[in-house]
């Protein structure tokens, strides 16, 4: 374990720079203290180090030193082939490169586990497009993903769900998150950090100026940070609903995951084997249309304008299939 922990702490150095002490406890889940020791054991074994005191300081690697792809597991070697996804790195414009750097690799690895890591594709693929949505339409994510490199400025043209629907923007492109197969843009505008769909882009100009990237921006931590932000927003409520065995069996098919994981959570079974569960509420509206899925082995108990409205779309559509058969389909 000490081992492997030495080795990340110089392909760390490696490939970053310089780094503290406390970055690289945080990095590997140790101790400062540790780190101290680490780095003690490494310059004994011949590793150039140099470490710089006070709050601008440091360790780095000194000479350009470079460790080589020596001691990587088996276990490690398809691990690191199960990172290039195909699909993304084309849509970045980047599948060539990919496809070079995992023949390179191959060639660098001992020969017992080119075997191995050549089937790990054979045997996992990694498909990160959603169930039942269209591939979108992405002629502007090279351009944007090339400014997000090379920290370049941007100049877009966005269209937007609200009004006014066409906008314009200049941005200074942080970086890209694929989330359930769509591409996202997180970039600051001004004071604010905030997102944007690669798709809804209609035009990108990259501008000469060059911008600095905050160094303490955590790409994945603002991601997450954004999610729990805008599940609070959108939430206004829960909203209680008695579920067949059947629907409750095939829940998972029919709404969204973090309401069916809210809805088993809370599962209360009842006498006649239905079951009462909560369900997080956005608009009456929309948690109305997810409902009507449910057809009629889903009753809604509250809130009551929730009621209401269900009961109202029911018996719209009982007036529309009850009349008689329209004229065109009699023909």
């Amino acid at each position: 374990m000490r081992a492997s922990r030495l080795l990340s702490i110089v392909l760390l150095l490696q490939t970053r720079g310089r780094m503290t002490a406390g970055q690289l406890a945080r990095e590997l889940e140790v101790s400062v203290r540790t780190v101290y020791r680490d780095m003690e054991s490494l310059s004994a074994a011949g590793i150039p180090l140099y470490g710089e005191a006070g709050c601008d300081g440091g360790y780095r690697l000194l000479g350009g030193y470079q460790t080589r792809l020596t001691g990587m597991t088996a276990d490690e070697a398809e691990a690191l082939w199960l990172s290039g996804l195909p699909g993304p790195a084309a849509d970045l414009g980047l599948g060539a490169t990919l496809a070079t750097a995992q023949r390179k690799l191959l060639a660098a690895l001992p020969e017992p586990f080119r075997a191995p890591t050549g089937r790990i594709s054979q045997r996992v693929h990694l498909d990160t497009a959603g169930w039942y949505a269209l591939p979108e339409d992405l002629p502007h994510l090279p351009a944007v993903a090339a400014a997000v490199w090379d920290r370049h400025r941007l100049h877009i043209g966005y269209r937007r769900w609200a009004e006014p629907r066409q906008v314009r923007r200049t941005l200074d492109p942080y970086g890209l998150v694929l989330k359930s197969g769509r591409w996202y843009l997180v970039a600051a505008t001004g004071q604010d950090i905030r997102t944007y769909r690669v798709s809804q882009i209609d035009s990108v100009q990259p501008l000469d100026h060059t911008f600095e990237r905050p160094s303490d921006f955590d790409l994945a931590r603002h991601w997450q940070d954004y999610l729990d932000r805008f599940d609070t927003r959108r939430r206004q409520g829960t909203a209680t609903v008695r579920i067949s065995p059947s629907v409750l069996d095939r829940l998972d098919h029919l709404l969204d995951p973090d309401l069916v994981r809210t809805a088993y959570e809370t599962a209360r079974i009842e006498p006649d084997q239905w079951s009462v569960v909560q369900i997080p509420l956005e608009t009456i509206e929309h948690t109305a249309g997810l409902l009507l899925r449910l057809g009629t082995g889903a009753e809604v108990l509250g809130p009551p304008a929730l009621r209401r409205h269900m009961s109202e779309v029911a018996t719209a559509l009982a007036r529309t299939y009850g009349r008689a058969e329209p004229e065109q389909i009699r023909r």
